[in-house]
C-alpha cells in the first residue's frame, strides 16, 4: 500500500487515537481549571493549587505563516494555562540565517528562566541536541515539536515528540506527484541544513523513485527564505533550463508564492504540476481554483496546541499521555479536501 494511503488510513488512525487521548485530557484540563461546570473556587483560592506558577517556554519560528499559525495555537491552549495560575511564553526566532546555533541559544535563554517544561523543535540536531540535554540535566520536561521524531525525543531524555513524520510526508509529496502524472520533480529548499527538511525533499526522491519517476533538491541559500524574487528566478530558470521538469514542490507557504509566479513567468502552468509542504489561504484558494495541485499538511496550529497542552498537564499534575509520538500530520490536501481545509483557514487554525 502506498505511504500517501497509508497516511489516510494507517496514520490517520493513530492520529485520531492521539486526538482522542489529548481530548480526554483537554477535558481534565478543562475541569481543573473551572471549564467542567463544577465550583472552581476551591482550586483557584486554595495553596494546594498545584498549576499556579507553572510556567511553559515555547521556542519556535518567527514573521512567517508558518508560525503565525504555530503561535495560534499556543495562545489557544495559554488561555487555561492562565486560568488556572500558569503562564506561557513565546521566544521567536528573528530569522533563518543561523538556525541551528540560534535556537541552541534561545534554549539557553529559556533555561535561564528556570521555567516548569520547554517546547523546542530540533531542526539542526548536531548544534540543539547539547541544549536540549542541558534543559533535561536541570530537571526541565522537554517536548521536543515540529522538527525530530520519537528516536531523538528518546535519545534525548524528551518526553515524547508532537508534530508530522517528515520523510514520510516527502514521500506522500512523491506518491501524489505520481498521482498527478509527474515524473520529474524538483524540491526547492531554502534552508538547506534542517534536518526537517531535508528528510522532506529526501522522502520525495523516494516516493518518486517508487513509481519511476525522478526527484533532485534544489538547494538554495537561507537568506534567500522569504525573497520572493531570489526564489522566484532560481525556480524559473530551472524550469527553462530542463524541459522535463513537470513538478516543483516547496518546503514551505512563503516558498509556495515564489513557486506559483516561476510557474506563470516560465509559460509552464499546462506542464508542472505544484505542490507545497504546509498550507495557507492563498495555497487552499489556488487548489481550489486548480492552480496549485496539492498540499501537505502537518497541521502547525495542532503542534502549538498540543505541546503546550501536554506539558502543562506534566508540569501541574503529573499527567503523561501513552500516545507517543503525536502525530499532527502529514494530510495530504486536494481538491476532494480542501473546502474543509479552507473552513479552518477561516477560524485561523490553519
Amino acid at each position: 500500500m502506498k505511504v500517501s494511503k497509508l497516511v489516510h488510513n494507517r496514520k490517520r488512525a493513530r492520529l485520531l487515537a492521539g486526538a482522542a487521548a489529548i481530548a480526554a485530557a483537554t477535558f481534565i484540563l478543562s475541569a481543573c481549571t473551572g471549564g467542567g461546570g463544577g465550583s472552581s473556587s476551591d482550586s483557584d483560592s486554595g495553596d494546594d493549587n498545584s498549576a499556579a506558577g507553572v510556567k511553559i517556554v515555547v521556542i519556535g519560528g518567527g514573521g512567517d505563516p508558518f508560525f503565525s499559525t504555530v503561535q495560534r495555537g499556543v495562545d489557544a491552549a495559554a488561555e487555561s494555562v492562565k486560568a488556572a495560575g500558569g503562564e506561557v511564553s513565546y521566544l521567536a526566532l528573528k530569522n533563518y540565517d543561523n538556525l541551528g546555533p540560534d535556537t541552541a541559544q534561545l534554549t539557553k535563554t529559556a533555561i535561564a528562566q528556570k521555567p516548569s517544561a520547554i517546547a523546542v523543535p530540533d531542526w539542526v540536531p548536531d548544534a540543539q541536541d547539547d541544549a536540549i540535554k542541558e534543559a533535561v540535566a536541570a530537571g526541565i520536561p522537554v517536548v521536543i515539536y515540529n522538527a525530530g521524531d520519537i528516536d531523538k525525543a528518546e535519545e534525548l531524555g524528551a518526553m515524547t515528540y508532537i508534530g508530522t513524520d517528515d520523510h514520510l510526508a516527502g514521500v506522500a509529496a512523491g506518491e501524489t506527484f505520481l498521482d498527478a502524472g509527474s515524473k520529474n520533480v524538483i524540491c526547492v529548499n531554502t534552508v538547506p541544513g534542517s534536518a526537517n527538511l531535508e528528510a522532506r525533499c529526501a522522502g520525495v526522491k523516494e516516493g518518486m523513485e517508487s513509481g519511476g519517476g525522478a526527484s533532485e533538491s534544489l538547494n538554495l541559500p537561507s537568506t534567500a527564505f522569504g525573497n520572493q524574487t531570489a526564489v522566484t528566478q532560481a525556480i524559473k530558470s530551472a524550469i527553462q533550463q530542463d524541459d522535463t521538469i513537470d513538478g516543483i514542490i516547496t518546503i514551505g507557504v512563503t516558498d509556495s508564492e515564489s513557486a506559483d509566479a516561476a510557474v506563470t513567468q516560465a509559460g509552464a502552468e499546462g506542464r508542472v504540476k505544484l505542490v507545497s509542504f504546509d498550507v495557507a489561504t492563498a495555497v487552499l484558494e489556488r487548489i481550489q481554483s486548480g492552480k496549485q495541485y496539492a498540499a501537505i499538511d502537518q497541521q502547525p496550529y495542532a503542534q502549538g496546541y498540543y505541546a503546550v497542552s501536554a506539558l502543562f498537564q506534566f508540569a501541574a499534575y503529573g499527567i503523561e499521555l501513552p500516545t507517543k509520538p503525536i502525530l499532527t500530520g502529514p494530510l495530504v490536501i486536494t481538491s476532494e479536501n480542501v473546502d474543509a481545509a479552507l473552513k479552518g483557514a477561516e477560524a485561523g487554525t490553519r
